[in-house]
């Protein structure tokens, strides 16, 4: 049985390298990350440009911020493998050296003049608006706004990733986390100087509200796709009964070519790795296919219907 083929971020796939073939030589570094840091800074960058095309921003400040979300861990490559790549929790130290691929990547972007003006994605994108981000705490006016898109994307991402999505049913709860993080802090707060951060969330709502409606889009196209597996879904069964109709008439018959007649059709009609004696599991197997996938595209409206109801 065919599968069907489905991209979890949709059909816009950004072609980094061919935003600015001056950066091409210098991009290629990011080849040399692991596969799945290579994929997570592709994805951002993908994330961020459509997020930058919702909320408006001009063509030359999207390109910018796809190249910064693009190189915004690439301080990764500077992170020992052990600890890059450790498959449970950190300890405290571990995470103190994982912090530094900020700092590190913000250093590798500076000292090449070509990567230099997106050096903003890693210095800041682990900063946060209500100054409990690092590497330095910054606060919300400091922060550049390139960098409070990208750390929307970057975490949406970082979160899709754990939790091993390849669907969007049940990816409100997702959204549902991120609006807790541009939302007020409820913590009690000790340090005068940092009251008035209180009223400010980790996360900018605005290109969050933006991402709401990428994630609609991706939902939309993921419907689409079932959809379409559905039709051949259908063709399939309708084709296997036919097997299964010609089959009761070859059985009843008397004559010997008429039996002859329905089996030739049969054959016919079999597809490879079908045949006599296994075309009704087969049935079975689309006809199961087909109640799993109706019930997705349900599951899957009903995401955007909760999505919308999103409030910040």
């Amino acid at each position: 049985m065919i599968e069907e083929k489905y991209d979890f971020y949709g059909p816009t796939n950004l072609k980094i390298h061919d935003l600015d073939h001056s950066l091409k030589d210098h991009l290629i570094v990011m080849d040399s990350m692991d596969l799945f840091t290579k994929r997570h800074s592709e994805n951002v960058a993908n994330l961020t440009g459509r997020i930058c095309e919702y909320m408006h921003c001009n063509n030359q400040f999207t390109i910018h911020c796809i190249l910064a979300g693009y190189v915004h861990d690439i301080g990764k490559l500077f992170i020992p493998k052990n600890i890059l790549n450790k498959p449970g929790r950190l300890t405290d130290s571990e995470f103190e050296i994982m912090k530094t691929h900020t700092t590190l990547g913000y250093q590798y972007c500076m000292d090449d003049l070509s990567l230099r003006p997106y050096s903003d994605g890693p210095w800041y994108h682990h900063e946060a608006l209500n100054g409990t981000g690092y590497p330095r705490g910054l606060k919300k006016w400091d922060i550049p706004y390139s960098a409070q898109i990208i750390r929307v994307a970057d975490e949406y991402d970082a979160i899709v990733t754990k939790r091993q999505y390849t669907t969007h049913v049940n990816i409100s709860q997702t959204l549902k986390e991120l609006i807790q993080d541009a939302l007020p802090s409820n913590d009690v707060i000790a340090l005068d100087q940092l009251k008035q951060n209180e009223r400010l969330g980790k996360i900018n709502p605005k290109p969050l509200k933006a991402l709401f409606k990428v994630v609609i889009d991706d939902t939309l196209y993921e419907i689409s796709c079932v959809m379409n597996y559905v039709n051949y879904i259908k063709d399939q069964i309708k084709r296997l009964k036919t097997i299964q109709k010609y089959s009761k008439k070859m059985e009843s018959s008397k004559k010997a070519s008429t039996r002859d007649y329905y089996k030739a059709g049969m054959q016919l009609l079999l597809q490879p790795g079908e045949n006599f004696d296994n075309y009704t599991q087969v049935l079975a197997e689309y006809e199961n296919a087909l109640v799993i996938r109706q019930d997705r595209i349900d599951k899957l409206y009903d995401e955007i219907k909760i999505i919308k109801k999103l409030k910040i």
